[in-house]
């Protein structure tokens, strides 16, 4: 079976903040959310909204299409 759409972005997300060196809690500050939606989201128990997931990919530097790379 594969993995939910929402797992596989956590995942991705959670991929792309290791490689900045951040950890979760320094990511979700530098993104302005609570560290308790950043686990969610990246254990895809959350379903980001649109403006989330542009300050997701505003916070690693990357475009909007790299978080949905590999999904």
């Amino acid at each position: 079976m594969s993995l939910s759409l929402r797992l596989r972005f956590g995942h991705r997300i959670r991929e792309l903040r290791l490689a900045t060196g951040m950890t979760q809690e320094e990511f979700a500050e530098h993104c302005g959310f609570a560290r308790t939606y950043m686990s969610r989201i990246e254990t895809g128990g959350a379903n980001p909204s649109l403006e989330a997931i542009h300050t997701l990919a505003d916070g690693l530097k990357v475009e909007l299409s790299a978080l949905f790379e590999q999904l």
